[in-house]
This record gives C-alpha cells, sequence and structure tokens, in this order.
C-alpha cells in the first residue's frame, strides 16, 4: 500500500488540483494502489479494457472511457482513445478563454492526469517464432498519442508513464490537497517523451530487420542497420567511472538480461570497473557447455578452467595464476553449490556472476558482507557498439565457434586427441583475451586449464614470452592458441622452446610455409583455423 511522507515535502508551486485522471496500462504492478490515491482525493478515474476491469475488480468506481467519449470502443480495441473529447480534454489550455468556450460548446470534460504505459512491443517482438501479425498488432498507437497529448499540455496536465513515480506523486498530492507542482509537471512530461522517443526507436528498429512481413517474423541479422538508436535508460548513477575524476552512469535495454540487469543478491554497490569486469567474465564463461569458471583481472582472463564441478572447475581455474586471482572478478556458468563456495570465500574476490546461487552458497558468503554477488539470466548481444570520436563503430558480435572438423592440419605430425581437445578449450579463451595474445593451456583429467597467458602485447613474440613468463604450472606438453597468425617463425620457436606441443592459429601470413616448415622441424602439432579472433578493446 502506498503511504504518503508529507512532512518531506517543499511548499507547493503553481499547483495544478487533479479532479479526472485517465488511466490506461499495460503493466498493472501498483495499478490500483494508486488509483486508491486518486479516489481518496476525489478524482473521478476513466478508463479502458483491462485496466478499468482490474480497478472495478478492486472496488473502485471508475467509467469506461465510452462514457466519456460516447463512442464505443471498436475494432478489437484499436480504436477506444483516438477521439476528440479525449484529446480535447487532455489538449486544452485551462486559461485560454477561446480554448474553454470550445469544450464547453462541445461538451468535453477535462482531464488533468493521464497514467499511461504502452504496449510491450520489444518484448513481443524478441519471443522466439512470434508470429508478424502479434508484433505488428503490439505497436501502440493509442497509448503514444495521449502520451504525447498530456505530455505537451504539461502545464495545465500530469502525464505519468513510470511506475516508480506513483509513490512520490502520492506523497506529493497528499502534501498540496491533490494537487500537483508545474516543476512535478515538467519532469514527467520530459520522461514521457523520452518513453515515446524509446518506443517508437524499438519499433523502427525491429521492423527494418524483418525479412517478410507474414507468417511467423523471420529477423534477418546479416544486415547492419541504417541508423543506430540506443534506447537504453538510465539505471543507476555509479560513485565514478574507470578513475575517480570521471563520472559515470549504468543504463539498461529493459530485457531482464545481461550484466546490466543482473540482480544484487549481496555486497558493496558495484564500481563501472567491477561491470565492464563482470561482462568479459560472463561472456568467457559463456563459451562453455560443462561446468566452467573463469576469474577475470582488468578485462583479461588470468585463470580459466573446465571441471566435473563448479568447485574443481574453480580450484583449476584458480591454481593457473593464484596471485592474479587476488581481488579478481569470477564468472561461473552453472549454479554456485556449498562445496564451490566453501573454496572461493578462501580468496578476496571483487564479485561473483553466475546464474544462480544455492542457500547454502548464500550463507557461506554471507560472512563476506562485501562480496558482490550476481545472478544473471543470459542475454542475446547480437551486435558490440563502440563509440568513437564523431561517431560510432557497430560490428556483429564474435559468437564464431571452430568445432574440430573445421580444422586444417597443416603440420607433419598430426595433434593427439588431447592436445585436439585443448587446442579448442584455448581458441575459445583466446577470443576474449586482448590483442596480440598467446594462450597456454592443456587438458588433463577430461577437462581444459589455461596454464599461461600472455595479453595485450605489441609483439606477438612478446606475447609468447609472457604467457610463458606468467605460467605457475608446467608448461610441458601444454597447447598455445595464438589469437592471429605468426607473421614471423619466431614466435612458434619461442612457443616451443616453452614446452609448447601442438598450436592452433588463424593462418593466412605470407610466411605460413616458413612457419609451417619450422613447425615440422620443431615436431609440432600446427591447426589452421582459417579465423582470426582480435579483440582491441
Amino acid at each position: 500500500m502506498i503511504e504518503h511522507d508529507v512532512a518531506s515535502l517543499a511548499a507547493p508551486t503553481d499547483l495544478r488540483q487533479i479532479r479526472r485522471a485517465l488511466l490506461s496500462v499495460t503493466d498493472k504492478t501498483g495499478l490500483v494502489d494508486f488509483a486508491r490515491v486518486l479516489a481518496s482525493f476525489g478524482v473521478d478515474l476513466v478508463s479502458t479494457g483491462g485496466t478499468a476491469r482490474a480497478l472495478r475488480e478492486a472496488g473502485l468506481p471508475v467509467r469506461d472511457i465510452s462514457d466519456l467519449t460516447g463512442f464505443p470502443e471498436m475494432l478489437d480495441g484499436r480504436v477506444k482513445t483516438l477521439h476528440p473529447k479525449v484529446h480535447g480534454g487532455i489538449l486544452h489550455i485551462r486559461d485560454n478563454a477561446e480554448h474553454m468556450a470550445s469544450v464547453a460548446e462541445h461538451q468535453i470534460e477535462p482531464i488533468d492526469m493521464v497514467v499511461v504505459n504502452l504496449y510491450a512491443f520489444e518484448k513481443t517482438a524478441n519471443r522466439p517464432g512470434v508470429a508478424f501479425a502479434e508484433v505488428i498488432e503490439n505497436i501502440d498507437i493509442g497509448g503514444p498519442s495521449m502520451v504525447r497529448s498530456a505530455a505537451k499540455n504539461f502545464a495545465d496536465v500530469a502525464i505519468v508513464t513510470s511506475v516508480a513515480d506513483y509513490s512520490r506523486l502520492a506523497d506529493e498530492m497528499a502534501a498540496n490537497s491533490g494537487g500537483l507542482s508545474h516543476a512535478t509537471r515538467w519532469r514527467l512530461a520530459k520522461t514521457a517523451f523520452a518513453v515515446t522517443a524509446a518506443y517508437d526507436a524499438g519499433i523502427a528498429t525491429a521492423l527494418e530487420s524483418i525479412e517478410t512481413p507474414s507468417g511467423k517474423a523471420i529477423f534477418s541479422r546479416e544486415q547492419l542497420p541504417t541508423t543506430i538508436r540506443v534506447n537504453d535508460v538510465l539505471l543507476k548513477s555509479l560513485r565514478y567511472g574507470e578513475n575517480p575524476h570521471q563520472k559515470a552512469a549504468l543504463y539498461t535495454d529493459g530485457s531482464d538480461k545481461g550484466v546490466a540487469n543482473a540482480k544484487q543478491l549481496q555486497g558493496k554497490e558495484l564500481s563501472y570497473n567491477n561491470i565492464v569486469d563482470l561482462d568479459a567474465c560472463w561472456e568467457l564463461v559463456s563459451e562453455f557447455d560443462e561446468p566452467a569458471v573463469v576469474i577475470i583481472k582488468h578485462t583479461n582472463p588470468c585463470g580459466a578452467s573446465t571441471g566435473a564441478t563448479v568447485a574443481e572447475a574453480y580450484c583449476r581455474a584458480l591454481e593457473a595464476d593464484p596471485v592474479s586471482a587476488f581481488g579478481g572478478v569470477i564468472g561461473i556458468n552453472r549454479e554456485v553449490d556449498a562445496a564451490a563456495a566453501e573454496e572461493i570465500a578462501k580468496l578476496f574476490v571483487e564479485a561473483i556472476v553466475a546464474p544462480s546461487f544455492t542457500s547454502e552458497a548464500l550463507e557461506r558468503f554471507g560472512a563476506k558482507k562485501n562480496l558482490r554477488l550476481l545472478e544473471i539470466s543470459p542475454a542475446d548481444t547480437p551486435r558490440v557498439l563502440k563509440q568513437v570520436s564523431g561517431g560510432m563503430l557497430v560490428q556483429d558480435a564474435d559468437r564464431l565457434r571452430i568445432r574440430e572438423g573445421e580444422l586444417q592440419i597443416v603440420s607433419k605430425r598430426a595433434p593427439t586427441a588431447e592436445e585436439l581437445r585443448a587446442l579448442l578449450f584455448a581458441w575459445r579463451v583466446c577470443k576474449h583475451v586482448k590483442s596480440n595474445t598467446i594462450v597456454y593451456a592443456r587438458f588433463s583429467g577430461g577437462h581444459g586449464q589455461t596454464v599461461g597467458i600472455g595479453a595485450g602485447q605489441m609483439s606477438r613474440v612478446d606475447a609468447a614470452r609472457f604467457g610463458a613468463m606468467k605460467a605457475v604450472l608446467p608448461l610441458n606438453g601444454t597447447v598455445a592458441a595464438s589469437d592471429a597468425f605468426f607473421p614471423f617463425a619466431d614466435g612458434l620457436e619461442v612457443v616451443a622452446q616453452a614446452g609448447a606441443t601442438a598450436v592452433i592459429q588463424p593462418g593466412g601470413s605470407v610466411r605460413d610455409a616458413e612457419v609451417i616448415e619450422a613447425a615440422d622441424r620443431l615436431g609440432v602439432a600446427m591447426a589452421f583455423t582459417g579465423v582470426r579472433h582480435f579483440r582491441h578493446g
């Protein structure tokens, strides 16, 4: 139930009394409580369809929109609020004598508040297998029209488009005997115009990608959009950005999926860098079908492993680089159980992201009050946007997976079955490490494990050396993955000298023959993928 906090509100200025409200909402969260507040101030409630039904079932007095217009709802609800007695009631200027004479002549009743939220178009359009006709039917016409009318006439009308505003408005009306201030109406209008802009952008974006306007809505991702429309809304302000002198905030696409919309179960407020690391963590750990754990530091993995259980995968990931893991962020692609929590709790980490946590795991982590725990639903992010000065770069997300049958074995010696599994594991990890990179890995006990990661080096030779230098576990018998081709044999020679016996790389260098010859001379098995995985940030 909404309660009023009268004492905390400032003195009213330029109030407009709310005497009649039109309510028509798709999301009925908090509707009845807010309508009760309105009714308590003697507000005449007018409503449509399912909204009116919900209010009546709650015992509230409500008039149908047809009572106001003298015209029935028709065409399966497509036409109900598109009427002069609705828009005239909203749009007339109360201080304009001609306007007031016109509404009196035509018996138009003033509408002082419009409470509207729109058809869930994007959720419908994003539903797998949705019919094209259903997508079109979920394009709201009357709702946006009322929102724009009320927002335009904010000087006299309050437009309410967010459930989150109900309680705040109830408090202000309680303090002002049912009135709302000019400042509040202006704030609501700005929010409303942002809502309709985002709604129209969502429709335009979805329809642009539909290939065939019939049957099932088949969305094409082959073509990049002609216009980039970013509709994300402010979720929360952050303390600062990458550094304390930078302002920052987190925005949401409203999908309830992905890191931005993950549910924080405990711990301190997330920082900008936490969120960036968590996203990198989740992207990498989602590569694996079997239980997997990834430990990230500054967006690069310092340890990654699969295992029979989450606890086993975590211990193997930690084993790869326990020093760098201190203060890192952990991504897990399975529910976190008590056994895993017991192991992880031994280490200081900033945050953990996973699909879920058992009650026993939460109890174990509860002692670490500052540890951030995030429960996430996977998001399908088809494209990557990067702002550059003067514009935006857009590309398809790197979702390519290489399978065993797609590899080209170019060395005289073919990789063993164990080496092959290790190569494929290393290649998946390599995709998520900053270029230039060399990833050393091994396959033991039926699972993959990183051994050394050379990330973000200007020289591929240095990446090979740095990865070997970072290794805590033995390098003999490992494999190595290179995100791009070896331009010379020197990088391969460093990898072989470190102890790697097999290498996976894209191929495609003008010196491939020279590199293959070096592999044969060194006894290294080599596989070409035919694709590279540059990651520049």
